[in-house]
This record gives C-alpha cells, sequence and structure tokens, in this order.
C-alpha cells in the first residue's frame, strides 16, 4: 500500500507551502526536516494486476524487491492551473524512490497551486515522512519544461531537478536510513496537511516523457518492465469518483499524461 505523501504544515488561504523545520546536512545538500505529522496514503486497494486506485496519487509505479530500485527520471512540463475565486488548492508533480510499499519515499518535483484564487509554481523535494522543503534557488513557471532524477549510490540518495527552459538546476543528497527501494513512481498528487487530503487543483493535464528506472541493475522505459510490476494509479475521491486519471503508457512504453477530473477530497 502506498504509504508516502506530500506534507504541508500550515492551513487556511495564507498557508505556507512547506513543511517548516530543517536540518541541513552540507552545503547544497538534501535538507532533511523533522514531520510534525503527515497522515499515511489513503486507501490503495488492487482492482486488477497492474492497476490500482488511491485517494491522492495518479500516475504510474514500478515495484520491486527490497534493495532494488537504484534510479527513476522523467521530464514533464509544468501545468498552469485554473484558479477559483476563492480558497486554496494544490497539485504536486513528482518521480521517486519507495512509497507504493513502504513507508519512506525519497521525492522530487513541482508544484500548481492556487492562493486566494492566484496561481503558484515552485520546485521542492522530500525525504518523507519528514516534511518537504521547497527549493528557492530555482524560480518555476507554468510552462517550464523540467527535468529530474532521483538515485541511490553509495549508500545515499541523491535528487536533481533542471529547469530546462531556464538553464537554471538543483541538486543535493542525503541518507535514508529505513528506505527499502522496493518501487519507482511517476506522479500527480493531491498533496495532504495535518487535516487529511487537500483539494487538488484544477491542472487540466500533465505530460511525462522520457521516464526511465533502474531495477536489479536494469534500466528500462516503464513499459520495459512487464505488466507484472508495472502499476496503473488512478486518484479517486472519497466516494470512489475519479479526481486524476492516467492515460496508457506511449508504444515505446517512455510517456504518458494524468488528466485532472475534480478537485474533491
Amino acid at each position: 500500500m502506498f504509504t508516502g505523501c506530500r506534507c504541508k504544515l500550515s492551513f487556511g488561504s495564507a498557508r505556507t507551502p512547506l513543511c517548516l523545520v530543517t536540518v541541513i546536512l552540507a552545503a547544497s545538500l538534501l535538507t532533511v526536516g523533522f514531520a510534525t505529522s503527515s497522515p499515511q496514503l489513503a486507501m490503495v486497494p488492487r482492482l486488477s494486476a497492474g492497476s490500482s486506485t488511491s485517494r491522492n496519487w495518479s500516475g504510474y509505479a514500478i515495484t520491486g524487491t527490497a534493495g532494488s530500485v537504484t534510479d527513476v527520471k522523467a521530464s514533464w512540463v509544468v501545468p498552469s492551473v485554473t484558479c477559483p475565486l476563492k480558497g486554496s488548492q494544490y497539485s504536486s508533480f513528482w518521480i521517486g524512490i519507495d512509497g507504493y510499499n513502504s513507508n519512506t519515499v525519497e521525492q522530487i518535483g513541482t508544484d500548481s497551486d492556487c492562493s486566494k484564487g492566484k496561481p503558484s509554481y515552485y520546485a521542492w523535494y522530500e525525504a518523507y515522512p519528514k516534511p518537504s522543503v521547497v527549493i528557492r534557488s530555482l524560480t518555476i513557471h507554468a510552462g517550464d519544461v523540467v527535468s529530474a532524477e532521483v538515485k541511490f549510490s553509495d549508500g545515499k540518495f541523491s535528487a536533481s531537478i533542471t529547469d530546462l527552459t531556464t538553464q537554471k538546476s538543483f541538486a543535493g543528497s542525503g541518507i535514508v536510513a529505513s528506505a527499502q527501494r522496493s518501487s519507482a513512481e511517476w506522479i500527480a498528487e493531491a498533496p495532504s496537511s495535518l487535516l487529511g487530503i487537500l483539494p487538488l487543483a484544477n491542472f487540466k493535464a500533465v505530460y511525462f516523457t522520457s521516464c526511465s528506472a533502474t531495477v536489479n541493475g536494469v534500466t528500462g522505459s516503464i513499459g520495459s518492465f512487464g505488466s507484472a510490476v508495472v502499476q496503473q494509479i488512478k486518484m479517486v475521491n472519497k466516494s470512489g469518483a475519479d479526481k486524476a486519471v492516467p492515460s496508457s503508457l506511449s508504444p515505446d512504453g517512455t510517456s504518458f499524461s494524468v488528466k485532472w477530473v475534480s478537485s474533491a477530497p
């Protein structure tokens, strides 16, 4: 079952878009935060071989044995959001290792959010259950093309993201002692706060391309790993209605899209 999520600490229309307290490991390295508390990802019943539903994830995952996943990559276009006149909504787009069937997620991505009717775009990283950290050295805009990677080597994780539109990048690394390295993900997410899953911003559609992973030393596209280990994940609300729906993989297995359907938690 899924066990990770994007944590947002504060509440209300003036919420801060990250969970705050951090400990610096080293200059430009991943910051490890002390999470206040963050809800486990909600229900993920298996619908059939290769198909799952989630209250807050939509996209694809590859599952493997503990210690098998060492790399995940993708590119995507930062989607623009259509915001309501009032209230706040959120949407996160990321790649990562772990989280589908383990208690950590090592991830990096971007957000397209709404606050008081205005859109907000930014990049972040997270080592769940530690809180997420905004990458303030990157200025993200709707329509920017970003490329990201999370990998494990020499006992530690590294995460990097490059805005190909502005040619600005960020990279860092850190140790996650309890990581299982048993899955790789490419996900559109409805982030969570202490109150639960937040309203999903209307991002219309996000397009993931150049998706690849390394599992048991073999590197390939999502589709190259076969239906036995590839999970297509659809996001549904608490009533079971669609919130965000992934497309089929492209013929070469490297690309897919996720379409927004509803904001309802």
